[in-house]
């Protein structure tokens, strides 16, 4: 059976650029964004809804259960490599799941960034291309770069949900199995940063080129209505700042500091 670590952070804090980075090491597969998650949660919501499973204790038994998962965790990728790290939006809410099926402590690497450079980073890619592509949202209560980050707060966002899965999980005592990448350490000194990764997932280090990381996996970012979601620079370099130009200062005022996972950190 594979071993099996996981990405899961916050949008636009460098997951993709991350997965690419791995995807160097040729001792581990990396996924591109995974539904491996929500097939597994399917299964198990399913699974006692079965009328031959509520007829069988035979069939609907705990362990019988616990191997059809564990199957399709690790069939879920076409891989013969051993390491397979998932990057997965929801892998934060199924911390128990995920121990369940594995019999160990999982080790997830959570991108995450500066609140108000997420908020402006996608307000950006919104004024991008709002003049081609179909408004995604609520139209009327969106007029403004305020109404929409207002939006991105919610728990249905693509922002908000992340946000307030991470926050649960540490909550429910999952906070030494999370590793927190932060978007600057790893734009400004990636070797760093890196080698601070293999330690945390127990593997040996790897030299990686960071002048060159290519594109390992195509995602269709019309199917999310985001286009240049997933799209990653060829060299690492740091990002500059943009989110006072972008959200305006009293924005930025209001959202800055509520990064928690830092109180967990040393180095903030």
């Amino acid at each position: 059976m594979k071993t099996f670590h996981y990405i899961c952070g916050l949008p636009r804090s460098g997951s993709t650029l991350l997965t690419n980075i791995l995807a160097q090491n040729p001792t581990i597969h990396t996924t591109p964004t995974s539904g491996c998650h929500d097939v597994l949660f399917g299964i198990k919501n399913n699974w006692n809804a079965l009328i031959e499973h509520r007829a069988s204790k035979e069939l609907s038994d705990e362990a019988n259960q616990k191997r059809v998962l564990r199957a399709a965790l690790d069939a879920y990728h076409g891989t013969d490599k051993e390491i397979v790290i998932d990057k997965g939006r929801g892998w934060t809410s199924m911390m128990e799941m995920v121990e369940w099926l594995t019999d160990e402590k999982a080790k997830v690497l959570v991108p995450v960034r500066n609140v108000p450079q997420i908020l402006a980073s996608l307000e950006n890619l919104h004024r991008k291309h709002i003049a081609t592509r179909n408004h995604d949202g609520d139209y009327a209560n969106g007029q403004t770069t305020q109404a929409r980050v207002q939006q991105l707060l919610g728990n249905q966002s693509v922002f908000g949900l992340a946000f307030d899965r991470l926050r649960d999980a540490m909550l429910r005592g999952y906070g030494d199995r999370l590793h927190f990448v932060e978007f600057d350490d790893l734009t400004q000194t990636p070797e760093r940063k890196l080698q601070e990764i293999y330690d945390f997932l127990e593997l040996p280090q790897f030299i990686h080129n960071f002048e060159k990381v290519e594109r390992a996996h195509i995602e269709d970012d019309t199917v999310h209505n985001m286009p240049d979601l997933h799209t990653t620079r060829e060299a690492v370099r740091p990002v500059r700042d943009v989110s006072i130009a972008t959200l305006g200062a009293e924005l930025v005022d209001t959202y800055s500091g509520t990064e928690f996972w830092r109180d967990q950190s040393p180095e903030h």
